[in-house]
């Protein structure tokens, strides 16, 4: 038999209202994008959701403006799919509204915005909301980072965890448990990280608060080396790493540059990440990061090389694509343990110390054998 074509027959069966999305998926995402989704199903599904592999999510664009949030990363972390995640500030932000019962609105995205402007509303594409909620999630916010425990320098990590307490408690008293995944990364003890804290409506809230005797500090380099060690601890516990990422962009890199932090900079033996996740609409011969290949990645040694395999990206729209394999993933495996990663940060760090120091002792060259 010809190789070439040992592949499955195209032999799609007609939808109909009995249709399931595993049966959608399967049956009828035969080619194309389409089967670059089903190939995306299948690596989450089958291989990224083993009790051994260490998930971690990078959220990029205006995913949370458009409900994806409570749609998608909360039900996954509820049922332990997510186990650690990098994320804009902005999407952060845009998750509180949702916790203080703040609305956004379906909209037309040919409005003019000299109108929508008079009208104080605000667009995102085709999201409106009132400006108000932009003030009021303001309020709320430096009122929140006046606390205590918000009195000194932090990571990200622990300054989105602390957030998500208040976030969980506003949810309870409103009655609107499962709107933010904020809230859920903190009752499930998921670390979530912000690579470039100054650069949204959070971070300037920060930065106001300052001017004013806050003593709220973020510590990047933490976040650096807190990433990185979770990744080295699951690749150093018979386990394996992976990275599923929603867009591209400077949280893209941040999940990914956890491979070359370990074996160029600290000068550890590793060979990066197992699985690599990615739906896009960014071209990868732009030279950007969003739209970098796995296969690209293995240059910077973010890939580990032996699993290209064990790579797909999706040239599709987040919102497209994330609620169906959620829906997908829900469907076809049962929930796995919460590893509950905020919590051993601290071990995890102490370990990278060692491994660390262990390789500047035993080698000078590149990369050290331990």
């Amino acid at each position: 038999m010809n190789k070439y074509l040992s592949g499955k027959k195209i032999n799609s069966r007609p939808i109909d209202r009995e249709t399931s999305i595993t049966d959608l998926v399967d049956l009828v995402f035969e080619a194309y994008n389409a089967a670059r989704l089903r190939e995306a199903c299948h690596l989450f599904v089958h291989k990224m959701l083993a009790d051994d592999v260490t998930v971690g999510v990078s959220l990029a664009g205006a995913l949370t403006p458009a409900g994806i949030g409570m749609s998608c990363l909360v039900p996954l972390i509820e049922h332990g799919f997510v186990d650690w995640i990098v994320s804009t500030g902005a999407n952060l932000y845009h998750d509180l509204h949702f916790a203080m019962g703040l609305s956004m609105h379906r909209g037309n995205p040919e409005v003019n915005d000299l109108a929508l402007r008079e009208e104080s509303v605000v667009r995102i594409y085709d999201i409106f909301f009132d400006y108000d909620i932009l003030l009021s999630t303001d309020r709320f916010f430096e009122e929140m980072i006046a606390a205590p425990e918000f009195q000194k320098e932090m990571s990200t990590a622990e300054f989105h965890h602390n957030i998500g307490k208040y976030v969980a408690e506003r949810e309870r008293l409103l009655g609107e448990k499962g709107k933010s995944f904020l809230a859920a990364a903190y009752r499930h003890k998921i670390p979530v990280y912000t690579p470039s804290p100054g650069d949204s409506s959070l971070g300037m809230g920060v930065a106001a608060k300052a001017l004013e005797g806050n003593r709220l500090r973020l510590d990047v380099c933490r976040d650096v080396n807190e990433t990185t060690a979770i990744v080295l601890a699951a690749k150093r516990s018979s386990g394996k790493s992976a990275v599923f990422m929603l867009g591209g962009g400077s949280p893209k890199n941040f999940l990914l540059q956890t491979g070359p932090q370990i074996q160029e900079v600290l000068h550890i033996k590793e060979k990066g990440h197992d699985y690599y996740l990615q739906v896009t609409d960014a071209r990868p011969d732009s030279g950007g990061s969003s739209g970098a290949t796995p296969e690209e990645a293995v240059s910077w040694r973010k890939v580990d090389p032996d699993r290209l395999p064990d790579a797909v990206v999706c040239y599709l729209d987040s919102t497209v694509a994330f609620p169906l394999i959620t829906a997908y993933a829900i469907a076809n495996h049962s929930p796995r343990q919460a590893k509950k990663l905020y919590e051993r940060l601290p071990e995890m760090m102490e370990d990278l110390r060692e491994k660390f120091e262990a390789a500047k002792k035993r080698s000078q060259h590149p990369v050290a054998e331990i």
